[in-house]
Parts: C-alpha cells; sequence; structure tokens
C-alpha cells in the first residue's frame, strides 16, 4: 500500500473559498434584492450557499450571479471583522431582514453559552461569521471559481423547514487548478456508476420495491458472485469459517446489543405480532425487527455452546444481508442504499491474541486492495471523545478499557507501517475502529470499509471462553469488513475501472464475432469450448456488420472478442482483439483457452496476451 502524504488543512484555499463565498451573496442579493440568507460555508471543492429566493431562479442566472462576482472582487474591498454581544447581534440580524441568522444566533446563545457573535463586513454586505476570511477581495482568484449548480436544500438539513436555494461553486486558487478539477469532474460523471450501471443492464431501483433497495439483474449478480467466491478463497485460507444468519430477529436481541436505543434511528421500524385470536388492543406479543447489524446474530452463534481458549481466535464469516433506514436525501445509487450485502466477519479473540489479529486483518484489506488495483487511499483512526459532553448515550462508558484498546489498534498499526491519521469523537459506541479512506476520481475523500474492535458487547451477551487456567473470561471482538457491502464496493469498483471490468470479474468475459454466417456453427464450438472451463463466453448471431458488431462489443465494454473468419475456421484459431488495445492477434485455440483460463484463476488484470 503506498503512503499518502498526510494532507494537511490548507488555510489560505479555505480562506479564499469561505470569501468567495460572502462575495457570492453580496452579488446575489444586489441581483435578486430580498433575498433570504441562509448558511455559506467552504467546502472540500469549493463553497455553496443557501438563499430563500423571493422568485425562482435557475442555472441561466448562475452566469449573471458569477459577473457580478468578479467585478466585486475587482472593486478591492477589505473584509473587516467586529464582535457583537448577543442582545447587539441579534437586534442588526432582525434589521436586516434575515430571520434564520436570528434562529441560528439565538441558538448559539442558549445551547453553547456564548456572550458575542462574530460578523465580517465587505462594501456593503454583512453576515454573521467568525471567519477566516482574505483581507482584500482582490487577494481572491477572479477566474479560479465556477458557479456550476443548483439544489434544494432544507433549513438547517431539516425536511420540515423551509426549502431553499442552494448554489455550488468549485473555487481553486488559479485558473489552471479549477480547469484540472473541471475536468476531473466531468471524467467522474461519464464514469457515474448510476449511468454505467444502467448502460452495462448491473442492477435497477424500482420504486414498487422501494427507495435504496436494488434488485441485481443477471450481469451485476455475476459480479456479486465472483467478489463471494474471491472472499471464500481468502477467508478460507485465513482460518474463516463460513456461517448463515436470518434477516430479522426479535427486538430483545438488540436491546442486549445495544443497537436499541444508541441505533434507534437507522433503523427500520417493528412489526408487531399479536396472538392468534386477539385484538390488536391487547397489547403486542412480540416485535421483530429487520437487522442492521450481523454481530448480535454472530455473537449468538459464538455463545450457542461453551468454548475453550483452545477454539481462540475463532473467525466467523457471513455475507450477511442488514437494513438501514437512510433518509432518502441521502440515498445515491449503489454506494447509499437501504439494503445492502456486507461482507462482515466477527473474529472472537483473548486480549493477547488481538494485536497479532488486527495486524492480520489490515494484511487482508491491502491483499484485497492490491489485487483490485486500488491505491490511492489511507487509514483513519477513529476514536472516542471522553471531553464530549454527549458521550454518555454516544459511547460505552468506560475509559479504562478506551484507553487500552485504542493503545492496542495503534500499536497495530505502528508495526504494520500502514500511513493514518487519528480523528477524535468517531468511534463506534463499542470500541475504536479503523476506516479505509478512498478517493474518488476527483480527489473526494469517502469510507469505503472498516474494522472495529468491540470490548463491551461480548459482555452484554454473557460471552465467555475457559481459559488455559480454567477460569472463565470474556473475548473481544474484531468487527471487519474488507469488502465492505456489495452494493458499496460495486457502485466504487464500477467508477474505478470506467465499467471496464478486468476478464476474471466481467459478466461477460469473452464474445465470439463470426464474420459471417457460414462461421457461426465454429463460432458456437469455440463457445462450448470456453464454457466447459466455466468462461462466460457469448456469440453474436445478430445480422450486423461485423464493423458494428466490434463497435457494440467494445461499448459493452466486453474484456476479450474472438473474430473467427474461413482462415480461423480452416487452423482452428480465434482472432483476439483486448478491450482498449487497437492491435489483435490471430492464435491457436488451444493455447488462447490455457492462457485465458491462467488469468481467470490469478485473477490477474491483463492488457495483452503475453
Amino acid at each position: 500500500m503506498p503512503l499518502l502524504p498526510e494532507k494537511q488543512e490548507d488555510e489560505a484555499l479555505h480562506r479564499i473559498r469561505h470569501s468567495l463565498s460572502h462575495v457570492m451573496a453580496q452579488a446575489v442579493q444586489e441581483l435578486h434584492p430580498g433575498t433570504v440568507l441562509g448558511f455559506g460555508p467552504p467546502i472540500e471543492d469549493g463553497f455553496y450557499y443557501d438563499f430563500l429566493f423571493p422568485e425562482p431562479i435557475s442555472d441561466g442566472d448562475l452566469k449573471d450571479i458569477q459577473k457580478r462576482m468578479q467585478k466585486i472582487i475587482k472593486s478591492g474591498q477589505e473584509f473587516a471583522q467586529e464582535e457583537l454581544s448577543i442582545d447587539d447581534a441579534v437586534a442588526r440580524l432582525e434589521g436586516m431582514g434575515e430571520p434564520h441568522k436570528v434562529e441560528y444566533a439565538k441558538e448559539l446563545a442558549e445551547k453553547r453559552g456564548l456572550e458575542t457573535l462574530g460578523f465580517y463586513t465587505n462594501g456593503p454586505f454583512v453576515d454573521m461569521c467568525e471567519g477566516p476570511h482574505v483581507a482584500n477581495t482582490k487577494e481572491l482568484p477572479v477566474t479560479g471559481f465556477k458557479l456550476h449548480s443548483l439544489a434544494g436544500a432544507y433549513w438547517r438539513g431539516d425536511e420540515k423547514n423551509v426549502m431553499m436555494t442552494r448554489i455550488y461553486a468549485y473555487a481553486f486558487e488559479t485558473k489552471e487548478k479549477l480547469k484540472e478539477y473541471v475536468a476531473a469532474v466531468a471524467l467522474a460523471q461519464k464514469r457515474d456508476h448510476r449511468k454505467l450501471g444502467a448502460a452495462l443492464d448491473l442492477y435497477v431501483i424500482d420504486e414498487r420495491v422501494g427507495k435504496g433497495l436494488p434488485l441485481w439483474l443477471p450481469k451485476g449478480t455475476v459480479i456479486r458472485r465472483e467478489l463471494e467466491k474471491l472472499v471464500a478463497e481468502f477467508e478460507f485460507e485465513a482460518g474463516y469459517e463460513q456461517v448463515s444468519t436470518p434477516h430479522i430477529t426479535k427486538r430483545g436481541l438488540y436491546e442486549t446489543s445495544g443497537h436499541i436505543p444508541l441505533y434507534m434511528e437507522g433503523m427500520y421500524p417493528p412489526m408487531t405480532l399479536h396472538e392468534e385470536g386477539k385484538e390488536a388492543t391487547d397489547g403486542p406479543v412480540e416485535e421483530y425487527y429487520l437487522r442492521p447489524m450481523n454481530c448480535p446474530h454472530h455473537h449468538l452463534i459464538f455463545g450457542a455452546r461453551k468454548r475453550s481458549y483452545r477454539e481462540l481466535p475463532l473467525r466467523l464469516a457471513e455475507y450477511g444481508t442488514v437494513y438501514r433506514y437512510e433518509r432518502g436525501g441521502a440515498l445515491q445509487g449503489l454506494t447509499r442504499v437501504r439494503g445492502m450485502t456486507m461482507n462482515d466477519a466477527h473474529l472472537y479473540v483473548t486480549h493477547e491474541q488481538l494485536l497479532d489479529e488486527f495486524k492480520a486483518v489490515l494484511d487482508l484489506h491491502a491483499r484485497y486492495y492490491e489485487l483490485f488495483g486500488l491505491t490511492d487511499y489511507f487509514l483513519r483512526l477513529s476514536q472516542w471523545d471522553p471531553d464530549d459532553p454527549k458521550r454518555a448515550g454516544k459511547y460505552v462508558d468506560d475509559p479504562e478499557n478506551w484507553a487500552w484498546s485504542e493503545a492496542v489498534v495503534e500499536q497495530a498499526l505502528e508495526e504494520s507501517g500502514y500511513y493514518y491519521r487519528k480523528v477524535k469523537g468517531e468511534a463506534a459506541f463499542y470500541g475504536p475502529k479503523v476506516d479505509y479512506q478512498f478517493r474518488t476520481v476527483t480527489g473526494r475523500e469517502f469510507s469505503l470499509s472498516t474494522n472495529q474492535l468491540d470490548f463491551a458487547v461480548p459482555k452484554r451477551f454473557g460471552l465467555t471462553y475457559t481459559d488455559r487456567d480454567g477460569q472463565e473470561k470474556t473475548p473481544l471482538c474484531l468487527h471487519r469488513a474488507p469488502l465492505s457491502t456489495h452494493e458499496r464496493f460495486v457502485g466504487f469498483l464500477i467508477e474505478h475501472y470506467g465499467g471496464a471490468f478486468p476478464t476474471w470479474l466481467s459478466p461477460e468475459q469473452v464474445r465470439i464475432v463470426p464474420i459471417s454466417e457460414a462461421q457461426l456453427d465454429y463460432a458456437k464450438k469455440v463457445q462450448r469450448v470456453l464454457r466447459k472451463d466455466m468462461v462466460r463466453a457469448t456469440v453474436d448471431d445478430s445480422s450486423n456488420t461485423l464493423g458494428k458488431k466490434i463497435r457494440l462489443a467494445a461499448t459493452s465494454k466486453t474484456p476479450v472478442v474472438l473474430v473467427v473468419g474461413a482462415d480461423e475456421f480452416e487452423n482452428t484459431s480465434v482472432t483476439v482483439r483486448r478491450y482498449g488495445i487497437r492491435e489483435q492477434e490471430t492464435v491457436d485455440l488451444d493455447a488462447f483457452v490455457t492462457v485465458l483460463r491462467d488469468e481467470i484463476r490469478e485473477r490477474r488484470h491483463v492488457t495483452t496476451l503475453d
């Protein structure tokens, strides 16, 4: 795994983006008098601002807003800061006609106990803000930003509140960097897994089933099965044991695990069952939940009988389907869904075994990612925050175990040599975790997979093993999911490969194209030979021209195309074309089958027949 350089907070760029958001708000209010302000923060690739317009605007208005911004920048307005008491701040905001800012100011005073609030003024524009900003608008890049889209956004992210209009913008230090980023965005849009997933017939989401609940089509299911096959091989080699568990469970299981009440917001509502012949008013008999996690079921498997220290580490693995009620606005293709099948496993270990097992899991992640050609990632160690005022409802209250477990996880990271960053306040409620942070084509960072140490829940379930001294002890549990969920991981792979999967993973591995109908029987013979070796081969027996057949194979991103004509029939050979490679070569059929079989078995990324 490559060690990425640490990403330092770019204070200068942060100031530029924050200042540009104020300039945009000024431009909007000058062009659209009566517009009410929401929030306008800098973000990863630029900034945005939320507005409540007196009349709706469209994408066509962005050009005028950008021109007005450039005019403001050139005017050389200075950013001046001041602090006002809460009463004066509220009075000023009320006088400005900014009810949303008033609401937020009062909340800051009440919930955070602030006595003063900061304001920044540039030219005629004033905004409640704690900064920082550049000193003068002339420091801002006139051609280094671009307003690119509009979106609806509820005030404070609450769908019960008013819907505002959000204007998004890219912003960088120079025109050249902006241009590079816009090109990367265009590539990302071209590789969008939602577009490619539809074009390649991989999955569909149908409202009649429900939002965020993908239906996997035959080609998408092939990818799932190949991933499961890969995982079964790797995990068997690493000493994992496969289990299978139900998709639902009684309420009490999640009360024991702590998901109720700590995870209730992310769960589907319960199914309430009543005794036959009784009315619902007689009271519920049982409540069942769709599971949001597999771990409670696995804990019961561990606890199904007495365990000895000789059985540990016990590694239980399952591609288990779980259900989480994500907000509708957060759903996005395969990467944010409500039904997902997770590459899950739970490792039950002694305290002495934890370090080596954690290191082995880290190495397993690296092995997977190397196979897929994934290099642009780093690790994030998420710790608890003992100073968080809400920690009692967020974390298991066991400072001693938090300190010990975080120390062991950090030792595993150090000894393994992986680059990582520490982040406070993002741990799981039962222990620290290590997330694998990947970058998209545009450089956006997101979590793909995770390892979590659980020092608390096994005790809640009464899980024990008999140690070598005859004493009953509670194991630790290591949760890990190197390939994330089928949904998230396949969505990521679609974009990573641009839909052009390596041969071993491709739904259609070989397409056989006869030059004329006279070679159709030979094409089908080649197909039979390949399918005997479990190669997913199809024959294009359409009436299309040879050129169109080859173009269609390229459009579907089929990794290998075999062209067969009279010469190939005569010599029992095939002419091989690889996706994305102009050169082709004619080889003996048996020799080709041997090469292809080895390529698929070894799961190689191959660009030539050599």
